[in-house]
């Protein structure tokens, strides 16, 4: 397909992206038709608005046999993040849910990986650890994505490394394995660093500081969190998760007095 829908993403912004896969409806084959609609339902799924993703996706559903691979891999997976992702609440997780989530994301896998769709058939193992959510599954999930990734020779499934390692870096960090998880996390900063996502090099700088905490190496977590609030202050776009953080190691360190400030900050700016 002509049409490239990474580059009509700002998954920061998903309505924003809902306005751009409108306007490329104009113009687009029926096959791009389909694939925006199932863009355009994970802008829905980004806010939280399940039903409304799946009552996008159901208009799709009907003409998926005379659809492309790759039409076929982004419904299925977009269904199943209807039912399981990072955006849902804990009651959420029903059995029912995870079960709808599981069978989606697999089938998108298989799919993807028999069209050689590579980034899409390693979305769908990296979506998996929203289904077995224990950090023992999590991690097996995110190794086979990331064993899926090396063997690839495809550009765009390369550029998963940076998530995937930050991924085996917090299963690691939740099963208490700090300098393993750091190593995941340095792996993570290094690969965003050099395709250019600051935005994302922050996220693993935020991830190692806050395993530093969990290590009780305070002076380092507090180094790197503070220059963290510089650079998001800078830009106009304080982190709150920055300041939640501060608050900690300032309580941990016995300064209650910042803690304080940096809890209020976090309230306010989480509002």
């Amino acid at each position: 397909m002509a049409l490239n829908i990474n580059s009509l993403w700002d998954h920061s912004k998903p309505d924003l992206s809902e306005q751009r896969f409108i306007a490329a409806l104009d113009g687009a084959s029926e096959d791009e038709k389909l694939l925006l609609q199932t863009q355009i339902a994970r802008t829905y799924g980004i806010r939280r608005n399940f039903a409304k993703a799946r009552e996008v996706l159901s208009s799709v559903e009907p003409k998926l046999q005379r659809t492309s691979a790759e039409v076929q891999v982004r419904y299925f997976l977009e269904l199943g993040r209807t039912y399981a992702s990072t955006m849902h609440p804990e009651d959420a997780r029903t059995p029912e849910n995870l079960e709808a989530a599981r069978s989606n994301f697999l089938r998108a896998h298989e799919i993807a990986a028999r069209a050689r769709l590579d980034f899409l058939a390693i979305d769908a193992l990296h979506m998996m650890p929203c289904v077995d959510s224990e950090p023992d599954r999590q991690l097996e999930w995110n190794e086979k994505a990331v064993a899926y990734m090396e063997r690839s020779d495809q550009a765009d499934a390369k550029g998963w490394e940076g998530s995937l390692r930050n991924n085996i870096g917090y299963a690691r960090h939740l099963k208490g394995e700090y300098e393993a998880a750091l190593a995941e996390f340095r792996l993570s900063r290094a690969a965003h660093e050099r395709t250019g996502r600051v935005r994302n090099v922050r996220i693993a700088d935020w991830m190692i500081a806050w395993t530093y905490r969990a290590q009780k190496k305070y002076a380092e977590a507090l180094a790197l969190q503070l220059e963290l609030e510089r650079a998001w202050d800078a830009d106009g776009e304080p982190d709150p998760y920055v300041f939640e953080e501060l608050e900690h190691l300032y309580r941990a360190l016995g300064d209650e007095t910042r803690a304080q400030q940096y809890g209020s900050k976090f309230k306010a700016a989480a509002k």
